[in-house]
């Protein structure tokens, strides 16, 4: 291999056990894609969005790119300190940015699997933390410099005084002061899009599930919502919520519940009840799509739109990590072929994750699988998972070849499907018919200085 100047690549981070970063000079940062580990260049990175966090991975190790000799290599204890061990660190980027590699890293022995985060590449040039990233979406729509706990506590204060008895709008203030949820945070700040959580329950078992875990040793991001609010209370949050904001959204189907699906019973009177007293904003469902007749149920009653949460379009691949119970993948593509055919603006949650999602199998199956079911959107959102276990159960079920990079699978599926829109966020309805604001090539994105 040609040997590189040190300034073409990102500088290589580690942490030492207390938790401390540092630079490791004459080593390069590596992102890694499944089989795949490489440099990561400087200008293939932008400096790490405000919001994103920092971290380092217990019982693992660095791999990096030794720039003199260039040789992978795997760190196994501190260069400053011999004898001390080291550990990689990893990028958890902001909303509207996809990864375009994992930060390099190796397994001890007798690992557990990491908490449920997405884990970027990064490292450090030019006086900043810089990850690879590519930017899907603009909105500032969970931007926490818009979120001053000040201001939604005041707007905590005030829904009390509107909703007294309201236990939808109660377990929306937990979800925003204590788990810090940025779409229970716009409801009370007035904002963009309200939840509407309303199922305790689910027919998945996803590997990456935020609100529920069984026996797998990972803890959960936040409890599950405990209780079904009535028609009434869900009514009531999403009608304060509609008749305050412009081109506003309401969505069932959050990361505090199950699948909103199994709430039909009381979410289709609920949409009827608010469709009666407003015909503006736009009543969202983020759903596994299990229950084709019962979404054709709610897309009668006024469901605008759906989003379908997906990581595969391969049945083998979706099912190995949605684990589904009672429903099939057949299901799923019968509820976004029912909710194309209804009119409904349909966008698919893509759980996306370099070294898989960027594969040439996928990448194909994909391009067939939107020419006959034309959906309007990706919401491109980086798996939150341990990227080798999900690698490990996907290779299990599927043949993979060699990764083309994310940027690559972007700009192929966008080259094929000019008018698919990319985007991190469900639309108002205001938006559907505005031209894709992503047409040119997605690209890393330089996001200003870095704010961490």
């Amino acid at each position: 291999m040609a040997i590189k100047r040190a300034g073409e690549w990102l500088t290589a981070l580690a942490a030492n056990r207390k938790g401390e970063i540092f630079e490791i000079d004459g080593y390069a940062a590596v992102g890694m894609a499944d089989g795949v580990r490489t440099p990561v260049p400087v200008r293939d990175t932008s400096p790490m969005p405000y919001g994103g966090e920092l971290m380092f991975l217990p019982d693992r190790r660095p791999i990096v790119y030794h720039i003199e000799s260039g040789d992978i290599e795997t760190l196994t204890e501190n260069p400053y300190e011999p004898g001390e061990p080291v550990f990689p660190v990893a990028a958890f980027n902001s909303p509207g940015y996809v990864q375009a590699y994992i930060t390099g890293y190796e397994e001890t022995a007798g690992v557990n699997s990491l908490p449920l985060f997405s884990y970027g590449a990064v490292g450090w040039r030019q006086g900043s933390f810089r990850s690879p990233l590519i930017r899907v979406d603009t909105e500032p729509r969970q931007d926490l410099r818009r979120m001053a706990r000040e201001k939604v506590e005041a707007g905590v204060g005030r829904m009390r005084k509107r909703l007294p008895k309201n236990r939808l709008r109660k377990h929306l203030e937990r979800c925003a002061l204590e788990y810090g949820c940025p779409a229970g945070k716009n409801f009370f700040l007035g904002r963009y899009e309200a939840p509407l959580p309303a199922s305790g329950a689910c027919n998945a078992r996803c590997m990456g599930c935020l609100s529920f875990q069984e026996d797998a040793g990972i803890p959960c991001s936040q409890n599950r919502i405990d209780f079904t609010p009535s028609p009434e209370e869900i009514a009531e949050v999403a009608l304060v919520h509609i008749q305050r904001v412009k081109q506003s959204v309401v969505s069932f189907g959050q990361g505090c519940e199950g699948d909103p699906l199994l709430a039909a019973g009381v979410i289709e009177p609920a949409i009827r009840r608010i469709r009666k007293e407003t015909p503006h904003g736009t009543i969202n469902m983020n759903t596994n799509g299990s229950l084709p007749d019962v979404l054709a149920n709610l897309l009668e009653a006024g469901l605008d739109s759906v989003r379908i949460s997906l990581n595969s379009v391969r049945e083998g691949c979706y099912e190995a990590y949605f684990r589904p119970r009672g429903y099939r993948f057949s299901d799923v593509l019968q509820s976004i072929e029912t909710a194309l055919a209804r009119g409904a603006f349909v966008s698919v949650n893509y759980l996306n994750c370099p070294g898989f999602t960027d594969t040439p199998e996928e990448i194909a199956a994909f391009v067939d699988f939107r020419k006959q079911y034309p959906i309007q959107m990706i919401q491109w959102r980086n798996l939150n998972f341990d990227p080798l276990k999900y690698w490990r159960t996907m290779d299990a079920v599927a043949e993979h070849g060699v990764p083309m990079g994310m940027k690559q699978a972007l700009q192929h599926i966008h080259n094929r499907f000019p008018d698919l829109q990319y985007g991190y966020f469900n639309p108002p309805r205001e938006k559907w018919s505005l031209p894709n604001p992503n047409r040119k090539a997605p690209r890393a994105v330089d996001s200003g200085p870095s704010d961490i």
